[in-house]
């Protein structure tokens, strides 16, 4: 990286969720970050919104090239960190779990309930031995933003959910499923881990907006089995209302962060 830029928020633009500033006009420029876990799913964009300097990252890449299991979380959660960031957003296609959690509904997450294997989960590898909190994984100001100016925007919103992430790229069997609905969990998707819990341990705030793009295996025989084109398809209806809800919390989120305790993820053992 030539110079140092700075940014307060960062945005992870999920499936269907290749690229921000440019639809809304914000002038923006393009950096490449390097970090010591390898290169991020991309370069990151960065502008303006409401005097605050928002960096903006595709996680899948902006051809769609890293399915999941294979993103580089810890790159492009270090990346974010590396440019000042302390809020990081991220949007993710998902899937519903319960009858009452509809398609084109938004769901602030939480709680999750890792169910992948084989992912780089941690920062903390050594000398040092920590084991920090994930008791309450997603930062409560922000939660709380987020849920108000989706009810302002009219947006059908679920105050809580809990997403069980699984490893993909396969979706469930109905067998899956049903364990899953049975347990009361209402979200599944396939990037919230270790992605969350990688951007508490840099001490930054974390919140998630999933938008419910399908019911899940069928819930079990009730509706037919979804397609990943069927799940692009809903997303791409939804995303401008999604855009709309990121730029109204956006303007909201205050410079300096009072009502959460994310910063001190990294002290805890």
């Amino acid at each position: 990286m030539s110079e140092k830029v700075q940014a307060q928020i960062g945005i992870i633009g999920g499936s269907g969720f290749y690229s921000f500033f440019e639809e809304s006009g914000v002038p923006y420029r393009e950096i490449t970050v390097d970090t010591p876990y390898g290169k991020p799913s991309d370069p990151i964009t960065i502008g303006c919104i409401n005097g605050k300097n928002v960096a903006f990252i595709p996680r899948h890449g902006r051809d769609h090239r890293f399915l999941p299991h294979t993103v580089n979380y810890r790159a492009n959660v270090w990346a974010l960190n590396s440019l000042g960031v302390s809020r990081v957003i991220s949007p993710c296609a998902a899937g519903s779990l319960q009858k009452h959690v509809k398609p084109g509904d938004f769901v602030i997450c939480d709680q999750f309930v890792d169910w992948t294997d084989g992912r780089k989960n941690t920062f903390f590898e050594g000398p040092l031995c920590v084991h920090p909190s994930a008791a309450d994984p997603y930062c409560p100001e922000l939660r709380s933003i987020a849920i108000d100016k989706a009810k302002a925007l009219g947006i059908n919103v679920h105050e809580t959910g809990t997403v069980v992430v699984i490893n993909g790229p396969r979706f469930t069997t109905k067998a899956e499923s049903k364990l899953f609905t049975n347990q009361g969990w209402e979200v599944i998707n396939m990037s919230q881990y270790p992605e969350v819990h990688l951007v508490r341990e840099l001490d930054m705030c974390p919140l998630t907006i999933a938008l419910i793009t399908d019911y899940d295996a069928g819930l079990v025989g009730d509706v037919p089995p979804v397609t990943h084109q069927e799940v692009m398809q809903v997303f791409k209806s939804n995303i401008s209302k999604l855009k709309k809800l990121l730029l109204a919390i956006i303007e909201t989120i205050p410079i300096e962060r009072n009502n959460c305790e994310c910063y001190k993820t990294s002290q805890t053992s």
